[in-house]
């Protein structure tokens, strides 16, 4: 039985999302904000329409924003984590096999009808997601991972398609390949596009086509599995099990500049709280750590720089990682220094399954125990509850620095204070 490569997306996921929860968006243009309200970072399709651009920067389209009705809302990283989970669970349900590529992609192998024709299955995936979510998807049907991305593009570029388009299955395949541009095809930079074009390469079945020695020269293998990819042969296969993170990360910009030692070990000291629960979520421990801050690269004077320790012991405690961190928070500072974003990198990470021990550090396992329970008692409050709920001292108590979120949505999938009550 042939088995064909889906790449299934969300349309405009945050603006979907927003739009989920808030019936009262569905038709109006509306935009979602960076960290800090700073750009647009995602567009409903009526917002397309208007011709407002990805990244411009809020304060520059604010008015234009207002005049023309436009939904504005902060980015709602906790709602848009669930709804991709919630899709995601949806989507394995309806596949054989599934990789989760992105917050709101995935891979997908799914094996043809006699007729290998996937428009039916198609056609009901999108109404079982828009049904239990409200959250609109294209899909793209291909022999191969670079097919499918090339057929959800056409999926969502043209209107009579309606989100779906087999690759596989279409009368000139080679007439919808010469309508995207090399710049769109997938693996292609704006170098190798510019080395393309340069030599009458100009979209991708001119790629697909051309001879594969002068791009196995400039390219490697890589070039010539793209190119293969682009004939039909899945050279990619699905990646099932992800590897294991080999770094986590926690960084913010503040909303306004930040003077004071006590504002900065604040900041640090939250941001090692967040990792810490990412750590333990991935089921890992940090056997390395490292603290950085920096001025504005915008600003005159800019300063940047770091601080790494690392642990006798790998430990995902929250209360070990502050103990090792919030000393270095005083080699990173500067007075008078006017500090616009700090953050926390969890390194040489390892699995939690296993700890090798330390001869100068002795812990009985009773200690390590009580240690590993509650962890997990304050993070089940915490997602029971809503973040926060149970907070070290050392974050402090509603600090001014914090990410400034002045359009928030509601995050009624995760937190209960905003599930709508119906007065019946």
């Amino acid at each position: 039985m042939v088995q064909a490569t889906v790449l299934i997306d969300g349309n405009n996921f945050y603006a979907s999302c927003e739009q989920s929860l808030d019936p009262s968006l569905i038709g109006r243009p509306v935009v979602v904000l960076s960290n800090n309200d700073g750009c647009i970072v995602a567009r409903s399709a009526e917002a397309r329409a208007l011709g407002i651009a990805m990244g411009t920067p809020y304060f520059k389209a604010r008015q234009e924003l207002k005049q023309q009705n436009v939904v504005v809302r902060s980015s709602n990283y906790a709602l848009y984590a669930d709804m991709s989970q919630r899709m995601m669970c949806l989507l394995e349900a309806h596949c054989e096999e599934l990789e989760v590529y992105s917050i709101d992609e995935a891979f997908g192998r799914i094996s043809r009808p006699g007729d290998g024709d996937l428009q039916g299955w198609a056609r009901q995936l999108r109404a079982t997601v828009r049904q239990h979510l409200g959250l609109p998807i294209a899909i793209g049907v291909g022999a191969s991972k670079s097919q499918a991305k090339l057929a959800n593009r056409l999926a969502k570029q043209v209107p009579a398609h309606a989100g779906l388009f087999d690759l596989g299955c279409c009368n000139d395949p080679d007439s919808w390949l010469e309508t995207i541009a090399i710049e769109d095809v997938w693996g292609i930079g704006r170098k190798l596009a510019c080395w393309c074009r340069l030599r009458g390469v100009s979209n991708a079945r001119l790629l697909r086509d051309m001879p594969s020695g002068e791009l196995r020269a400039k390219c490697g293998v890589v070039g010539l599995r793209l190119q293969r990819e682009l004939r039909g042969q899945a050279c990619l296969p699905l990646d099932l099990a992800p590897a294991a993170k080999q770094e986590t990360c926690v960084s913010r910009s503040f909303s306004r500049p930040i003077t004071s030692l006590d504002e900065l070990r604040q900041a640090v000291a939250t941001y090692v709280v967040r990792a810490a629960e990412k750590l333990r979520k991935q089921r890992q421990r940090t056997a390395a750590l490292t603290v950085y801050t920096r001025t504005s690269p915008f600003a005159p004077g800019f300063y940047s720089q770091t601080a790494s320790c690392r642990l006798d012991l790998p430990s995902n405690d929250t209360t070990e990682l502050l103990a090792a961190t919030l000393p270095l928070v005083d080699r990173i500072f500067r007075p008078h220094r006017q500090l616009a974003k700090a953050g926390v990198l969890m390194q040489h990470l390892q699995g939690s399954e296993t700890l090798q021990g330390h001869l100068m550090v002795p812990t009985s396992e009773e200690e390590h125990q009580r240690r590993h329970d509650l962890m997990q008692t304050i993070d089940q409050l915490n997602r029971r509850y809503g973040r926060g709920t149970v907070q070290w001292a050392a974050c402090g108590l509603h600090p001014s620095w914090m990410m400034r979120r002045e359009r928030m949505g509601r995050t009624a999938t995760t937190r209960l204070s905003d599930v709508p009550l119906v007065h019946a």
